[in-house]
C-alpha cells in the first residue's frame, strides 16, 4: 500500500482521489499528531464489507465447504443437455 503525508494529500487530493478509483488500490494517509487513515474507493469498500459478512456467517462458509468438497470429490452439479442448450439459446 502507497503511503503519503496528509499534507502531500492535501495538496493532491484530485489526483490522489482519482488513482485510488481507478487501480484499486488503496492509500494510506499519514499524520505527525494524529493517527494516520486509509482512503479506499466505494466500491472497493463495499467488496470487503461483502466479503466479511460471508467470512463471519457461519453457514454461508459451511455452504462453501460442502461445495468444495463434493467439486474435489468430482460430485459436483453436471447440467443436462436440455439445460445447455437453454443457456446457450440453441
Amino acid at each position: 500500500m502507497d503511503s503519503v503525508s496528509v499534507n502531500k494529500f492535501r495538496d493532491n487530493l484530485k489526483s490522489f482521489v482519482e488513482k485510488v478509483v481507478e487501480e484499486h488500490q488503496p492509500l494510506k494517509v499519514t499524520r505527525r499528531n494524529g493517527e494516520d487513515f486509509v482512503v479506499v474507493s466505494a466500491e472497493d469498500w463495499e467488496r470487503e464489507q461483502e466479503t466479511l459478512y460471508i467470512l463471519q456467517n457461519d453457514s454461508l462458509m459451511q455452504q462453501i465447504a460442502e461445495s468444495i468438497a463434493t467439486h474435489n470429490q468430482n460430485q459436483g452439479y453436471s447440467p443436462t443437455d436440455e439445460e445447455l442448450d437453454a443457456l446457450f439459446g440453441i
